[in-house]
């Protein structure tokens, strides 16, 4: 098999600031921002993209870390996967660390980044369903300093996208101070791309329950029904654990079957085509990851 060599980009821009780095991508519309580059160079050494500029964000100090904020936790959109899987941050958000640490390789962990993850918006992408569950929003930086926020999900779903010249800052999460869970199957051992993925959180304060399905769909799926179900049978104020194995079970399969959902009749009255065998071994992995990801939650 041949490879090709990518094609540099003609002007490479490493700014040290956001409002910098805002500033060089409306000064050269073409240019492409990159920090890590994980999906940026396969897309270039698939073909699929030939950079005319780069605008490198790696310089950029006050993107890769995260503070405190208002009960939040305000994170960078340049931490690294290996930034957020250490225990530290973990204790803060087990969910994505979790997600972090099952992002792939060493070399994939240590490059890629959280606002990576969430632009390039790879259906595949580990941290995604976890923001989702978290119902996460981002700071986005536009021109002349100018700041807007968002959840994370409309941005997902292209209810609301990034105008030219703006950059992904910061993610905002909640920190509930509760269980929470990531879960996802690969298609092979060790690490790999997910096939599906589960992202569980309890939120004790309003009594409910947030999962989020990645992998399987372009965007991640929240199984609203299910949820607001399994959070009504939890004694919230008692022995959480105490949930049937039975309800967790069902629960798996609810959450299944809304994110891959029998087909519809067919328009004369017929009967619909079944499932594909390759659907209902994926609505199969689903429901185990859902079932599993409660089960520890719950623990």
């Amino acid at each position: 098999m041949t490879t090709h060599a990518p094609q540099a980009a003609h002007t490479v821009t490493l700014p040290g600031t956001l409002d910098e780095a805002v500033a060089a991508l409306a000064a050269m519309p073409a240019a492409v921002p990159v920090a890590g580059g994980t999906d940026l160079m396969a897309a270039v050494n698939s073909g699929l993209l030939r950079p005319a500029a780069l605008v490198g964000l790696g310089r950029i100090s006050e993107i890769r870390g995260w503070r405190y904020l208002d009960g939040h936790a305000l994170l960078g959109a340049g931490l690294t996967h290996a930034r957020m899987g250490r225990p530290d941050f973990a204790a803060l958000i087990p969910a994505l660390a979790a997600a972090a640490r099952a992002a792939g390789p060493p070399q994939i962990r240590n490059a890629g980044t959280l606002g990576g993850n969430i632009v390039t918006a790879a259906p595949t992408g580990d941290a995604l369903p976890v923001l989702a569950a978290l119902e996460a929003t981002v700071i986005i930086a536009g021109p002349e300093g100018s700041r807007r926020e968002i959840p994370v999900s409309h941005l997902l779903a292209g209810v609301d996208l990034l105008n030219p010249g703006e950059l992904v800052g910061f993610v905002r999460v909640p920190l509930l101070h509760a269980p929470q869970t990531f879960l996802k199957a690969t298609g092979r051992t060790g690490p790999g791309r997910a096939t599906a993925s589960v992202a569980l959180v309890l939120d004790p304060a309003r009594r409910g329950v947030r999962c989020a399905v990645g992998a399987v769909a372009p965007m991640p799926l929240r199984p609203l029904e299910a949820e607001r179900w399994v959070a009504s049978l939890i004694d919230w104020d008692g022995n959480r654990g105490g949930l049937d194995p039975q309800v967790t079970a069902a629960f798996g399969e609810y959450v299944a079957a809304a994110c891959i959902p029998d087909p519809l009749p067919l328009q004369d009255g017929s009967e619909p085509i079944p499932l594909p065998p390759a659907a209902i071994h994926l609505r199969r992995t689903v429901a185990a990851l859902a079932r599993r990801a409660l089960g520890r939650a719950l623990a």
